[in-house]
């Protein structure tokens, strides 16, 4: 099933262009570049592929190891908790 914004974005064609102009100059950024670069490398480095159902996750320590994406995403750092696995 779609997320909410998925379907937000089909049904409103305008608002879908806005976000796309947006999201555009901010992948230019130098640091958007380098971290998609970084987990890239990362990802290689750990044998994920593409359509895996793990990501690239980064410690407290810094260390990268595989992590379900489910649980990898849930973790947003609401009410105080950890960021980082």
């Amino acid at each position: 099933m779609a997320s909410k914004s998925t379907l937000y974005y089909k049904e409103h064609p305008h608002a879908r262009k806005v976000k796309e102009a947006y999201q555009k100059e901010y992948n230019k950024k130098p640091g958007e570049s380098e971290s998609r670069v970084l987990h890239a490398k990362k990802r290689k480095e750990l044998g994920l592929k593409e359509g895996d159902a793990c990501d690239a996750s980064q410690t407290k320590s810094g260390k990268w190891v595989r992590e379900n994406r489910k649980t990898n995403r849930a973790r947003q750092g609401a009410n105080g908790k950890s960021t980082k696995k």
